[in-house]
């Protein structure tokens, strides 16, 4: 399914950015086609005007000055004075036919009115026309022009072909095309690898929602297989030997409610479904009901708490308190549990500026550097040994999701002298 999504992924990608880049390339292949039409049309202006003043003033025509226009101009020039053609032995011979000319002077007469008869003896001003001109399939800049001269009129008709023109479009457009596809084929190649970097978070979701089910499984299998076989017990059981087996059904699905209820909170935070209630809390009253509701236990496992709480007056810390007392829950019930007999657990609050620091540090059995980051994934267990029905390995996924909740940082370093310190930083003074 991902392969495909692979697929269809790149093939979308690449689809809209190419055709981005073929509408831009096209955009500036049209006007940079515009500007070049537009460009080589006045430059046709401006020669066939400097031919038409040649002629208007020169009382003779010269045969080089005529040759090297032409040759600098590549136009192809025909002439008449008073109705006979002029020709020029010393100039290259006419490359095309004497009817294109004559269609030249023909359009020049139907769409700008360039008319020979109306020129009269004292007619002093001369007139052209330049304009496109289609034929047989080819494309000609055409001019024509009616110059008095001598009591007469030159009538006198230029083109310029325009297929070194054309040639130089058809190579831009080439080479645009070779551009696009080299184009194309780079944004292919781009987003096959951008894509599947950005498949991989789902990748890596997929697997670890895979193993999130098959540890649930397993986690809930285990209390359902003690109750089946409890009440399966019971039913040839005597009373005292019924009430034993009803209390250990109780104790199971109590164990598989905690289960459950830790599974909703982590849903929750999933979904952004977990909210916050957010008000004035003093973190050293807060660590202090903490000590104080674990200390019982910790007597009885034959561990000392102690708790170290800053001399100045603490400013009140913008959070969520019951969600704070149930991080802190986690972390101690994880000390008390890590921790054997004899042993320490210390809680430490300390103000930074407008942070604040918590920490819970025992002298348990540790956690090993390579493990540090894992023991807040999904039913991890740093030691894999250790069979305790009261811990799933959801605890301090929960806390740190409850951390993140507030814009906090939780991690885990080595405590001095041996053990475990977990660190919790909240920014949340109250303005």
């Amino acid at each position: 399914m991902l392969k495909k999504l692979h697929i269809q992924l790149t093939f979308l990608c690449t689809l809209a950015s190419s055709t981005i880049l073929v509408l831009m390339s096209l955009i500036c292949l049209s006007f940079s086609e515009s500007e070049s039409k537009k460009s080589h049309f006045s430059d046709f202006q401006i020669n066939t005007n400097m031919l038409y003043n040649h002629l208007g003033s020169q009382s003779i025509l010269s045969r080089s000055w005529l040759a090297q226009f032409q040759a600098d101009t590549g136009f192809e020039i025909d002439i008449w004075d008073n109705g006979s053609k002029l020709v020029f032995e010393n100039l290259s011979p006419l490359t095309l036919d004497e009817d294109i000319f004559t269609q030249a002077r023909k359009q020049a007469r139907e769409d700008y009115t360039l008319l020979e008869e109306a020129f009269t003896k004292e007619s002093i001003l001369s007139t052209h026309a330049d304009f496109h001109l289609n034929w047989k399939g080819e494309q000609y800049y055409a001019s024509a022009a009616l110059i008095p001269k001598n009591n007469g009129v030159l009538n006198a008709a230029v083109l310029y072909p325009l297929t070194d023109l054309n040639k130089t479009i058809a190579a831009r457009r080439k080479l645009f095309a070779g551009v696009n596809i080299l184009g194309i084929f780079l944004l292919g190649l781009f987003f096959w690898f951008f894509t599947w970097r950005m498949l991989q978070p789902i990748i890596k979701n997929r697997q670890k929602q895979a193993e999130f089910i098959a540890s649930a499984s397993h986690e809930l299998r285990s209390p359902l297989t003690v109750m089946l076989s409890a009440l399966s017990a019971m039913q040839h059981a005597s009373p005292k030997e019924a009430a034993h087996f009803s209390q250990t059904i109780q104790q199971e699905g109590k164990r598989m409610g905690r289960l459950i209820d830790d599974m909703l909170t982590l849903s929750g935070t999933d979904s952004s479904h977990l909210s916050l209630r957010k008000t004035q809390v003093e973190l050293d009253t807060l660590l202090l009901s903490a000590y104080e509701k674990f200390e019982p236990l910790a007597q009885k496992k034959s561990i000392s708490m102690n708790i170290t709480l800053p001399d100045k007056l603490v400013p009140p810390c913008c959070c969520d308190k019951e969600r704070l007392e149930q991080v802190l829950s986690i972390l101690l019930d994880n000390a008390l549990c890590y921790t054997p007999e004899g042993g320490s657990i210390h809680l430490t609050l300390k103000v930074f500026s407008e942070k604040f620091m918590l920490q819970i540090s025992d002298t348990g059995i540790g956690i090993p550097d390579s493990e540090k980051q894992a023991v807040f994934d999904r039913f991890y267990r740093c030691d894999k040994s250790h069979k305790d029905k009261e811990h799933f390995g959801l605890g301090l996924c929960i806390a740190q999701e409850i951390v993140n909740l507030h814009r906090g940082k939780i991690w885990v370093d080595d405590a001095l002298g041996g053990g475990t310190c977990f660190v919790i930083v909240l920014n949340g003074v109250c303005h």
